[in-house]
C-alpha cells in the first residue's frame, strides 16, 4: 500500500459554453458529437461532454494521496491537491510531484477509479497538447496491460469482467465504505468553475473521492479502513 499513489483529476470544458469556440472548433466538436450524441444540438452536448473530451476539455485539479506509517505505526493517508488556471503549470506540477515520489517509491504504482480509461489517458493527452514532455511513467503508448503498472479500483472490480462499470460511488456503497456527504457532483463541476468560480469547493470534492478510493484499496485487500483522524492534507 506505501507504493500506491492514489490520484483523481477534475476537468472542465475549454470555454464556458460552445458560443465561445471558433468555427473550426465549432465544427470539430460538431463532427465529433455527430457520432456519439447524434439526437442532442453540438451547444446543447458541449456543455454535457467536452470536459471529459482531451481535445475540448482541460484539467483544472488534481488531488493525490499516499499511504505511509507514523512514529507510532498508524497507517495513514496524505492528501496533496494542485489546481489553477493555468492547466499547464497544474500539469508541470504534477510531473514534479510524481517525480519526487518516484524517487522515494522506485516501484510506485498510479492508483484511482477508472484511472486505466480516463485519469492517465487524459493527463497523457493533455500535457503533449500543453508541450511538456511525457516522463517515462507516462510513456504507455505500445504496451501491453500487464506493463501499464496501476491499481484500477474498476478493474479490481470487475474480476476479469470487461463490459461492467461501476461508479466510485456505487463501489462504496457495495463495500460498506461511508462517504463525506457532498453538495455537488461530477456533472456540476462545470458551473461552479465557470460560474460560481469556487475552485476551492471542487478540490474538496477531488480529495474526497481520492479518500473514497483509498479506503476502496484497503476494503479490497481485506484490511481496516483508515480513521478520519488519521487522513491528512498537505
Amino acid at each position: 500500500m506505501k507504493h500506491l499513489l492514489v490520484l483523481d483529476i477534475e476537468t472542465v470544458p475549454q470555454f464556458s459554453s460552445f458560443d465561445q469556440l471558433s468555427t473550426q472548433w465549432k465544427l470539430l466538436w460538431a463532427d465529433k458529437i455527430s457520432k456519439i450524441m447524434p439526437e442532442s444540438s453540438p451547444a446543447e452536448s458541449y456543455l454535457q461532454k467536452a470536459s471529459i473530451m482531451a481535445e475540448f476539455g482541460k484539467v483544472i485539479c488534481i488531488s493525490t494521496g499516499f499511504f505511509y506509517e507514523d512514529t507510532g505505526q498508524r497507517l495513514c493517508f496524505r492528501l496533496k491537491s494542485l489546481y489553477g488556471d493555468d492547466e499547464a503549470v497544474v500539469l508541470s506540477q504534477l510531473v514534479e510531484l510524481v517525480n519526487t515520489y518516484s524517487r522515494l517509491h522506485k516501484d510506485f504504482q498510479f492508483a484511482g477509479h477508472n484511472i486505466k480509461e480516463f485519469d492517465i489517458p487524459y493527463l497523457c493527452r493533455r500535457m503533449t497538447i500543453n508541450g511538456i514532455n511525457l516522463p517515462e511513467y507516462l510513456q504507455l503508448s505500445g504496451k501491453k496491460p500487464w506493463e501499464t503498472n496501476m491499481a484500477d479500483t474498476m478493474q479490481l472490480w470487475k474480476f476479469g469482467d470487461y463490459k461492467h462499470f461501476t461508479s466510485l460511488k456505487l463501489l462504496a456503497a457495495c463495500l460498506g465504505i461511508d462517504t463525506p456527504k457532498d453538495d455537488m457532483d461530477g456533472s456540476m463541476v462545470r458551473t461552479v468553475y465557470y460560474q460560481e468560480k469556487d475552485i476551492k469547493r471542487i478540490v474538496e470534492y477531488c480529495q474526497k473521492d481520492v479518500v473514497t478510493t483509498a479506503q476502496i484499496l484497503l476494503k479490497l485487500r481485506n484490511m481496516p479502513l483508515i480513521p478520519a483522524e488519521n487522513i491528512f492534507t498537505a
